[in-house]
This record gives C-alpha cells, structure tokens and sequence, in this order.
C-alpha cells in the first residue's frame, strides 16, 4: 500500500477518514493524497465576465485555506500529504485520480447510522465506490486503531466473487487479520440446503486458489435478510469490519441486490470495506 486517496470536503467525518488514512500511511510508508472537489460550474470558470471569474479564483484561494487549515494535524507530522483541488463535484474522477496516481486504497467518511442512506445512496459515497476500481473504505467515527484483527466477508461464493475475494485475503493477510467467510441463507424462494452451499464453497475454492482448508472459515447463517444476517454474524464474532463484493457501475453484487450493501453501511456500527468484481 503506497498510495491512499482520501475525498475531503473539510467535515468532522471526512476528518474521522483523515485519520484512518494517516495510520494505513504510516504503517506501510505510504503517501496520503487529500481531495477536495469545488462545486464550480462550467460557465463559472470559462466566463469571460470579469466578475465571474473573480469568483471562481476567490473560491479557488479559499479552499486552499481550508486546505492548509485542515492538514493542520499532528497525526499527519512525518507524513507525505499531497493536497488536490478539482473543479467539479464528478465522483468518477476519484478513480481518474487513483488510476492516474496509482493508488491503492480510497478512504471515505460517513456520516453514521442516521444520514448514511442520504450520504451513501445516490451521493457522494455511492458514486465513488461505483467508480472506484480499488478498494474503498467507508468510516464513521473515530477510529483509534487500525489492526483489524477479525474481518467478516460476505460472499454468495459465485464465481464472479473470487477477484474480489482474492484481493481481501492479500489485504487482510499482511494485516495478520483473522477472515471470516459468511453466506446468508434466506427463506422462500433463495433459500438453499446446506449440500447446496457446500457444492458452491468446494467450487468456488477449487477455481480461486485451491485452498480448500478455507473452508473451515466459511459459516453459514440463516436471516430473513441478507443485511442482518451479515450485521448479526458481525456483532457475533465481534467483527472490527465487514468487507463487501460490488460490481461498480453495475451496482452490487447480485448477492448484495437491492439495497442491501448499503443497508448493510446503514446499519452496522462497523467501518465497510468495497472490493471491485
């Protein structure tokens, strides 16, 4: 992890990111690349119009004000910071900057339980994962330690879920963290027997890494929704963070259909970590 990108817009969560950015930083030597996005319009900065140009500059100068005053952190001392200001409010650029840079690892805050769905659906959250070809890490409070001993990972074990799988593993390994694997068996019409489940784990194991000691990882759990099932095995095991499969531009995985990654943001106490199908 050598380069991390963190989506600021100067709030006391984009902060609670901040923070959980500077320690990935200086666990792996990384540099923090802190992003700001104007709401500037396109008749703003290509006016001819004296005044409207006045104002975007007099925008311009006050977000790097902002800027300087919000890296004033003493958790950022020793750190590479590299400050980026774009013009517009384009999530997709996020990822232009990340595919540009290099980085490894976007960190986004949230603003909690009560107004994630405002912030995550449709909004500033939502559009970065849904571009973001690397993982996203969304945040909600403070977090004062970054070892995130034990990971619950969702997985309906299609194939489609392997990539992202593979790059959870790789990640959580060198953090030394311990995986837990859950599949969320619901009633009705998506409901499935336990051979059923068993079938796809030994084939999805078989053409990921053929490591099929895994399988004492993975757990099975029955819930009416796929949401609880994965925020009640959480809290069960005493999760740190729960990683989550999405397929971007397409929404979540179909496993995840619906709301139910976000629902999942929504609802848990824990950070939510994205990994691209």
């Amino acid at each position: 992890m050598k380069k991390i990108i963190v989506p600021v817009d100067f709030s006391e969560h984009s902060e609670y990111a901040l923070h959980v950015a500077a320690q990935f930083a200086k666990k792996y030597n990384a540099e923090v690349l802190v992003l700001h996005m104007l709401e500037m319009s396109d008749i703003m900065l290509t006016a001819s119009d004296g005044l409207q140009y006045e104002k975007a500059a007099y925008f311009f100068k006050l977000s790097e004000q902002k800027f300087e005053a919000f890296l004033e952190k003493d958790y950022l001392k020793g750190l590479k910071v590299t400050p980026i200001i774009k013009h517009f409010k384009v999530f997709s650029e996020v990822n232009d900057v990340a595919r540009k840079n290099d980085a490894d690892l976007i960190v986004m805050g949230s603003h909690g339980s009560s107004g994630v769905k405002e912030f995550f659906i449709g909004s500033n959250t939502e559009r970065v994962v849904r571009n973001a070809d690397i993982p996203v890490l969304v945040v909600k409070n403070r977090i004062v330690d970054i070892n995130f001993e034990t990971v619950v990972f969702a997985c309906d074990f299609s194939e489609e879920s392997i990539k992202p799988y593979i790059n959870a593993i790789k990640m959580f390994e060198k953090m030394n963290s311990k995986v837990y694997m859950v599949y969320v068996n619901l009633p009705n019409e998506r409901f499935k027997t336990s051979l059923e489940i068993e079938k796809s784990v030994v084939n999805f194991f078989t053409k990921a890494d053929k490591n099929l000691d895994r399988m004492s990882e993975v757990h099975y759990v029955s819930d009416y929704t796929v949401e609880e099932g994965v925020i009640n095995f959480a809290l069960k095991v005493g999760a740190d963070i729960i990683a989550i499969p999405t397929h971007g531009k397409k929404g979540l995985a179909h496993f995840l259909e619906g709301s139910i990654g976000e629902d999942v943001a929504n609802h848990a106490k824990f950070p939510v970590i994205t990994f691209k199908i």
